[in-house]
């Protein structure tokens, strides 16, 4: 079994501002529920996972899931790498902790057991999805993402991480500091290596050595999980995400 730990702890200071006066993104109400019910929701149904830590407002929070045995609730700190942490406290002897945000509303059970299962092909201590633009598409075709292209393809980012624990306090500063720099070129030559930016500017870069890159600097075992379920990676940041959401459950 698998602990989860959902980070709910992000102000609603952005552009879904316009769309709801909610406080946290993550009470924003979509159909009735919370947009993190989805997300709890969706993990309830995975038969693989046992415990679940919100880390988020914690008061806020309590209404929805006081009284629910396997939910624990724990008030968020000042930035991510604390709101890990203090979620992690509340999952005592978690080998593997599956993190989530909880800006996917439309993730499933389905993509949580898929995304599982691929991890445990491989052991290493960070398992990160990528989803092909094209599988994205298909599904949502009016979703706007932000694409990267490598050699062997355009993907999107997921948003469902596997961690093992023991890594965390170490390594999660110095992802924070690539993804601070992820809009700085000279900043991001710093990190990476000039040639290695080269390449990735010219398309030229493999998955595979994308992969040993990140975990060359993060000082783990990281490995890329390819995921044919869209709804990985289609999160809630703007007011087209938020229409989105509601179109495709008012289909379902």
């Amino acid at each position: 079994m698998i602990d989860a730990l959902v980070l709910a702890g992000s102000p609603n200071n952005g552009p879904l501002r316009s769309c709801s006066t909610a406080s946290y993104e993550a009470l924003i109400t979509i159909r009735g529920k919370l947009m993190v019910e989805y997300v709890v929701e969706a993990l309830k149904e995975c038969d693989r996972i046992n415990r679940i830590a919100i880390v988020g407002p914690r008061e806020k929070l309590a209404g929805y899931f006081q009284g629910d045995g396997r939910v624990v609730l724990v008030d968020h700190g000042k930035d991510l790498t604390e709101n890990v942490l203090l979620g992690l406290k509340k999952l005592p002897g978690a080998r593997q902790v599956l993190l989530v945000t909880s800006d996917i509303p439309l993730i499933t059970g389905r993509a949580i057991e898929d995304f599982i299962n691929q991890c445990a092909r491989e052991k290493a201590d960070l398992y990160y999805p990528i989803v092909p633009r094209e599988v994205i598409e298909k599904r949502y075709s009016s979703s706007k993402r932000t694409y990267v292209t490598l050699k062997d393809g355009v993907y999107t980012g997921g948003n469902i991480f596997m961690i093992n624990p023991e890594i965390v306090e170490e390594c999660m500063p110095r992802g924070q500091k690539l993804v601070a720099a992820r809009k700085s070129p000279l900043k991001l030559c710093r990190l990476v290596g000039f040639m290695f930016l080269i390449k990735f500017l010219m398309n030229s870069v493999s998955l595979q050595e994308a992969q040993k890159k990140v975990s060359r600097l993060l000082g783990i075992k990281g490995r890329v999980v390819i995921s044919m379920y869209p709804e990985v990676g289609v999160d809630v940041d703007k007011p087209s995400d938020l229409q989105l959401v509601h179109e495709q459950l008012d289909l379902a």
